[in-house]
């Protein structure tokens, strides 16, 4: 049996969270609300995903308060009117496919918000052009040229917590399965971890356990305001000299298992200009490796995963749990299906699809079987 195709099971306090295979649908961002709004965009979005024969759906980064935005356009859930929209636009969207547990990420970008969308250059905006004053652990840019975030007090701190158990209490009550807390690509709580862009002098700053600290407590307090399952992204590294390191990020992931995370999602770098990724396939399948090694957490990789074989494989190695894949189903939403055919694994499907199947994929909508006229 296709180890990509097994079941695997996440638990949470509300008790197991089921997925039909080990495939998992990244968070991408969008770059498409309107003032925080889900908008038809994410219906049409969401809708393919759901229909990708995916384990697991994660929605894009999407930010805790509104100056926790990447950019203008980034999708929100930081009070009742973006709760509502996103609530709304996630139904209708459910509603066109089959049943598939929601992830949602919760994020702050914090000094890497008020950017500009990938395809306008993204670069920092001033308030002349939509922009506001973004805000860190330290008063470090993220580019030498750009004017550095307001470095934050401890209220602001308190403040932020406060935003991410809010936004998934929101996320709890709108039926989401799942939260993933974003730890990782430079934004705030990976800047917290990094020494590259953390300098505080309090006991949020300087050594191992006190750049953990802020991340591990708006973990912790979420933990026990959220009932579903609970893990966080982290970049395993900075790919930076005196960075952020692997070897932190698997004791980081065992302090998280120690808190209550029920996963652990492993990409890397984000945090400089100055990275130097060694790119190539499946660059970050070993970092995966060694946190699942050190901590025992259910743990997903990803990263230039793109044939069936490749997930396949991974899996029967044990380098991790489950396999996710971002552009992959940007650029062919059924890649599921190519694989179940490969494999011979099955996948869940709109009613509507079951006739497409080419004769060499016939088995993969399970028994489904449906007569011509």
């Amino acid at each position: 049996m296709s180890h990509l195709f097994s079941e695997f099971t996440l638990t949470s306090p509300r008790g197991p969270l089921t997925l039909a295979n080990r495939a998992v649908v990244a968070p991408m961002c969008q770059y498409s609300a309107n003032n925080g709004l889900a908008t038809d965009w994410h219906l049409m979005h969401w809708g393919n995903m759901l229909n990708s024969g995916a384990g697991l759906f994660i929605i894009e980064a999407t930010a805790v308060t509104a100056r926790g935005r990447i950019t203008p356009q980034c999708l929100g859930l930081w009070d009742d009117t973006t709760a509502a929209a996103l609530s709304n636009t996630l139904d209708r969207a459910r509603h066109l496919a089959p049943k598939v547990p929601v992830c949602i990420q919760l994020s702050h970008a914090g000094r890497k918000a008020s950017s500009s969308a990938p395809w306008e250059g993204g670069q920092l905006l001033d308030a002349a052009h939509g922009g506001w004053q973004p805000e860190g652990p330290s008063a470090l840019p993220h580019l030498a040229q750009e004017t550095p975030p307001d470095a934050l007090s401890t209220q602001g701190l308190a403040d932020i917590q406060a935003a991410f158990v809010k936004a998934a209490q929101r996320a709890e009550a709108m039926g989401i399965e799942a939260v993933e807390l974003h730890g990782a690509h430079g934004y705030l709580l990976h800047q917290f971890l990094s020494p590259l862009s953390n300098q505080r002098n309090d006991g949020y700053g300087g050594n191992f356990e006190g750049r953990i600290r802020f991340p591990l407590e708006v973990f912790q307090a979420v933990r026990a305001a959220f009932k579903g399952s609970l893990g966080m992204r982290l970049s395993a590294t900075d790919w930076v000299e005196g960075g952020w390191t692997p070897e932190e990020t698997a004791d980081l992931a065992l302090r998280l298992k120690q808190a209550g995370a029920d996963f652990v999602h492993i990409s890397s770098g984000g945090i400089s200009p100055q990275q130097k990724i060694a790119i190539g396939p499946e660059y970050q399948v070993p970092f995966a490796k060694l946190v699942k090694q050190k901590s025992g957490l259910p743990t997903m990789t990803v990263g230039l995963i793109t044939t069936p074989q490749q997930a396949e494989d991974i899996l029967v190695r044990g380098d991790a749990d489950l396999v996710a894949l971002a552009r992959t189903f940007l650029y062919k939403p059924r890649w599921m299906w190519e694989a179940a055919a490969a494999l011979g694994g099955t996948v869940q499907a709109s009613q509507q699809y079951w006739r497409c199947m080419p004769r060499e994929a016939q088995g993969i909508f399970g028994a489904v079987r449906i007569g011509q006229r």
